[in-house]
């Protein structure tokens, strides 16, 4: 059977199953609350249209408000409890392809997202108790997770392209492929509910991820191949080769690299912080009054959002070859800066759908400063960089989602917007990281440097 080079086929079918089940999700959730609560629909049945009350001195305005509150802690607390196996099998996974193959770190992740889809389903259809999802929630962390999955699509990319500027566009490109994809999976989930409702939604994502888990394990080409020397994954060696990788990638490094790593990662967890954690309470803001979106709404919402994605890569494939990487990520910031801000007051639907503009270009700073990571190390280092990179990245997922989910709780009765001011103003932070990489001297020249002082390190040790 012939196999392929071609991973993102993977990318589009995964974030398409994972965004296309986040809203539903969350409106699920919502929706359950609001009937546990006050023992009635909040989908009017002949029109499907969400109740979403403005007048503050109504009753049910307070009522909203409070499952607003409980939806917002029961994600935080969902989330909280897969963070400590999503973060352990992030790092197990992904190093694990270092040395013995990706495929793990893609259909493993395929597999949890299917179960955990699958666990929506059987709630909805023979309505079980919302507390069933922890235990999915704690299966699908052991089977990898979001950044495992993107630890594995990047460290595959590595593999597969050497040159540094095609780095850049092609890691870009993947991002690209994220935002394309939960744009769509965000017009098809409202359109989903309206016409399908939630069971028949939740179905949609889990046969995605079952055509995935074919399609990795029978058609995509591995790009590492095991040596027959190589120590089985099980044994005393095979653990320690799995754990040590991280340890070694900065114990045989130059102090500049150590440090260069240490700024990079360091402003790369920062604004995913900022970004995630804002972006994951778009659908409960849009929900809530005075914007009082609908589940279509909601989904073109979230559509709109792919103009971050597609003007992000164009970004990159125009900038890269004018500026500096650290110069384009700045751009970035600024962009996030701005379009989260004009987010945070917003009160109509126009204004809302207009933020998507000032955000053309908030996606860029991620590729780019992992690719920017991926050209500090040598080849046989890339494994170990994005098991570091995934690892951190899962911990800060699930912390800053539990964050921004706690203070939008405690804020959203005086002012639903403070959490999208919280994060602009947390985006001084990576910006001032980057900063000051640009300020002690790196230059794109010194990728190769660094590297090679890497290398130097680890020949003399």
């Amino acid at each position: 059977m012939k196999q392929f080079l071609l991973v993102e086929p993977v990318v589009v079918m995964y974030f398409f199953a994972i965004f296309a089940s986040f809203p539903l999700m969350q409106q699920y959730v919502y929706h359950r609350l609001w009937e546990e609560e006050y023992n009635s629909s909040l989908i009017h049945d002949e029109d499907n249209i969400s109740h979403c009350e403005l007048n503050q001195s109504n009753p049910n305005f307070i009522r909203q408000k409070e499952v607003q509150k409980r939806a917002s802690l029961f994600s935080m607390s969902l989330d909280l409890s897969s963070l400590i196996p999503s973060l352990l099998m992030t790092l197990i996974i992904v190093s694990y392809g270092d040395r013995h193959g990706r495929k793990a770190s893609l259909y493993l992740p395929c597999i949890g997202g299917f179960l955990t889809a699958g666990t929506y389903c059987a709630i909805s259809f023979f309505s079980l108790p919302l507390d069933i999802l922890y235990a999915s929630s704690v299966i699908g962390g052991f089977l990898g997770s979001f950044a495992t999955f993107l630890g594995g699509c990047f460290s595959y990319v590595a593999d597969i392209v050497k040159d540094a500027r095609k780095k850049n566009v092609r890691i870009a490109f993947v991002d690209m492929l994220l935002g394309l994809s939960s744009g769509i999976a965000g017009i098809a989930s409202g359109y989903f509910i309206k016409n399908l409702g939630f069971t028949w939604s939740f179905a949609i994502p889990a046969l995605l991820h079952i055509i995935n888990i074919l399609y990795i394990i029978f058609f995509l080409e591995e790009t590492v191949q095991r040596s027959e020397f190589q120590q089985p994954v099980l044994s005393k060696e095979g653990l320690k080769e799995l754990f040590s990788g991280v340890y070694i990638l900065f114990k045989h490094s130059s102090c500049k690299k150590r440090l260069v790593l240490s700024l990079l990662l360091f402003a790369f967890m920062m604004y995913l912080l900022t970004n995630l954690g804002a972006s994951s309470l778009f659908t409960l803001y849009e929900l809530d009054s005075p914007l009082c979106w609908d589940s279509v709404l909601v989904g073109w919402g979230s559509a709109f959002s792919t103009l971050s994605f597609a003007g992000s890569f164009l970004g990159v494939y125009f900038f890269s070859g004018c500026l500096k990487d650290t110069y384009i990520v700045f751009i970035g910031m600024i962009s996030w800066i701005g379009g989260i801000t004009m987010a945070a007051f917003a009160t109509t639907t126009l204004t809302m759908v207009l933020v998507r503009i000032p955000l053309l270009f908030a996606a860029m700073p991620l590729p780019v400063l992992r690719s920017m990571m991926s050209k500090v190390v040598l080849e046989n280092e890339q494994g170990s960089l994005f098991a570091c990179i995934a690892c951190l990245e899962s911990l800060t997922g699930n912390i800053t989602i539990a964050i921004f989910n706690s203070v939008y709780a405690a804020s959203v009765v005086w002012f639903p917007g403070f959490c999208f001011l919280l994060s602009a103003g947390l985006c001084l932070i990576p910006f001032g990281a980057v900063w000051l990489l640009l300020c002690i001297g790196i230059q794109e020249r010194d990728h190769v440097l660094l590297v090679n002082e890497g290398d130097s390190t680890g020949e003399e040790s």
